[in-house]
């Protein structure tokens, strides 16, 4: 693996937007969605079936109570720390990701927009109250004593694969409404906030480069700033394992893992990330 045609397309940007998805995560034993497997995955939770089902949202919650330990757990690997680094280091003026996991902002980042929201957060349909996600977890541990021993293999989306019953799962209402809780993320089938997209795109208006990290650019909602990027000319970089819708308008793409190129990126262009 070698970063160097990646540092050469950089060399001399000092505003830098990264735009980076699942692989920069899954070092951190986060799953990501579309690396074979060797198991079935269950189809992702959609917006109108989990605001209209009760049953599809017992699924859900029953889900994501086993899988949130795992979520809560996660810490910042390497691909996090190199961006972090060419942000203090003044080389990135920011991060638009379609991460829900809360690394970046561990890892040190500032400028980040999340474009799919924070798993970390619970927002109320009815009434809007955001609340802590590990305080939902206490609530759900305590109406559902017969769950504390459950298991399954963790999922992209915070969740995990379960083979039991949920049907007599209890899912607590809002505290503040008795509304329909939702996890502060964007589903499948709903549309990123207006002024999430909004800032993302400030954040590209004011960029002399695009580095794309971690994603196939699957959705249209990263996809839109590869596209954008390449109307305005910039200089578009990628790290990525496998291909991408992108890659058309990706000058250099580097085949490697972010958490071993990054870090590698960010020492080039004189942002060494600390050990």
């Amino acid at each position: 693996m070698s970063v160097l045609p990646l540092a050469r397309l950089f060399a001399h940007c000092t505003r830098l937007v990264a735009l980076t998805g699942a692989g920069c995560s899954t070092e951190s034993g986060i799953p990501d969605y579309r690396s074979p497997r060797d198991r079935p995955r269950s189809p992702p939770v959609q917006y109108l079936d989990f605001i209209r089902k009760p049953a599809i949202r017992q699924r859900y919650w029953a889900r994501s109570f086993v899988g949130w330990p795992a979520i809560e757990a996660a810490r910042p690997n390497p691909s996090h720390g190199a961006l972090a680094a060419l942000e203090g280091a003044g080389r990135l003026a920011g991060i638009i990701t379609q991460n829900v996991d809360g690394l970046h902002h561990a890892a040190g980042s500032r400028a980040v927009t999340e474009l799919h929201g924070r798993l970390a957060e619970v927002r109320c349909h009815d009434c809007g109250d955001v609340s802590p996600r590990a305080a939902l977890q206490v609530r759900l541990a305590a109406a559902n004593p017969g769950w504390a021993d459950a298991r399954g293999p963790a999922n992209a989306d915070g969740d995990a694969e379960l083979g039991a019953d949920t049907h007599d799962f209890v899912v607590p209402p809002c505290l503040a409404c008795g509304g329909v809780l939702k996890p502060r993320v964007v589903f499948f089938g709903e549309n990123v906030p207006p002024p999430v997209v909004a800032e993302a795109f400030a954040r590209l208006d004011e960029a002399d480069g695009l580095l794309v990290a971690g994603t196939s650019l699957a959705v249209y909602s990263g996809l839109r700033f590869v596209r954008a990027a390449a109307e305005r000319g910039l200089p578009i970089g990628g790290v990525n394992l496998g291909t991408s819708r992108g890659d058309a308008d990706l000058a250099v793409c580097v085949r490697a893992r972010t958490g071993a190129a990054l870090p590698a990126l960010a020492e080039a262009l004189g942002a060494a990330p600390s050990a």
